[in-house]
């Protein structure tokens, strides 16, 4: 994903509104299906919508979220264009957004209040940061496509701290935190990788461990796969792959792969409660040529549809 500077926005999600809570539909509720959020674009912002058809048509979003003067944001308000990665973490009992913008944005924000940042940084524009990761010891790891790198910021140290270490990715695009290997996976165009973190908190040390070539090019959204601790969903321009941390083999034999496995993939995320799996991939036709206004879902199969949204990325959100 490029730098969006065409000054033509679509508009049409500027009709959203915040509902305080989700209401109860003939095909579940939201409690029942859990929610999504997406990096909407055109508006940028972030947001969380039920699950439902129902919310997506009447487009009652639960909670959003951009950078300003009200959560003491403004300052790297600048960098906040095309936001390119939403995550819910927790840690130490509080949860958190995780979010990034290729115009450099990069913050870990308390969630629901949203009005403060844990940590925050413009971590650089021209590097186009992708991807944000929240470490056990407070540090937050960043991974830039046109920067090449994956950083490992000193955010335990303060919370505007820019001191970081670095490791080297051609086109690194995913970040994922491995609680039980104790190794961060990062993922690169050419490339998966497992990065050791070392060092101490305020001064880390990244040291490569194993790198894994990727079966087609463009390697770009990395995720674990809940309740299956050896596996990883990986994107890349070509198809959608699960990836055994053991073998060290892909594989597009997968359940649900005839649904799933397609090009152009930016996000897939399995729901951890109900193992329903989220995808959102570039559509044909969208004024936004990396984005969508639909999502999909497979077991069971079904799409939501924010029409006249620019949707990078979607991911299951459940804490």
């Amino acid at each position: 994903m490029k730098i969006m500077r065409n000054s033509l926005v679509a508009l049409a999600v500027a009709g959203l509104s915040v509902a305080a809570s989700a209401p109860a539909v003939a095909d579940g509720t939201a409690r029942d299906r859990g929610s999504i959020v997406i990096t909407e674009q055109a508006s940028k912002r972030i947001l969380v919508l039920p699950a439902d058809r129902a919310s997506w048509q009447d487009r009652k979003v639960s909670w959003t979220w951009a950078p300003n003067a009200a959560n003491g944001l403004a300052d790297l308000a600048g960098s906040w264009s095309n936001p390119s990665d939403a995550k819910l973490a927790e840690r130490g009992g509080e949860k958190y957004l995780l979010t990034s913008a290729s115009g450099g944005f990069a913050a870990v924000v308390p969630y629901p209040a949203g009005d403060r940042a844990y940590w925050a940084a413009n971590v650089g524009g021209p590097a186009n940061p992708h991807s944000i990761e929240l470490l056990p010891d407070g540090n937050v790891a960043v991974a830039a496509s046109t920067g090449g790198w994956v950083r490992v910021y000193t955010a335990s140290q303060g919370q505007r701290s820019t001191t970081y270490a670095e490791f080297p990715l051609v086109g690194a695009h995913g970040v994922v935190w491995d609680a039980d290997r104790k190794v961060l996976w990062a993922l690169g165009t050419d490339a998966l990788v497992a990065v050791s973190v070392g060092g101490t908190p305020a001064a880390p040390v990244l040291t490569g461990q194993r790198r894994v070539p990727v079966p087609s090019k463009g390697g770009h959204d990395l995720q674990p796969v809940p309740h299956r601790p050896d596996l990883l969903w990986v994107t890349t321009e070509a198809g959608v792959y699960q990836f055994s941390k053991t073998s060290g083999g892909f594989s597009r034999r997968y359940a649900g792969a005839r649904e799933i496995d397609r090009p152009h993939v930016k996000s897939v995320s399995t729901n951890p409660r109900t193992g329903q799996i989220l995808t959102a991939s570039i559509q044909d036709g969208h004024l936004c040529t990396w984005c969508t206004d639909t999502v999909r879902l497979a077991f069971p199969r079904a799409e939501l549809a924010l029409h006249g949204a620019w949707i990078y990325k979607a991911r299951w959100w459940i804490g």
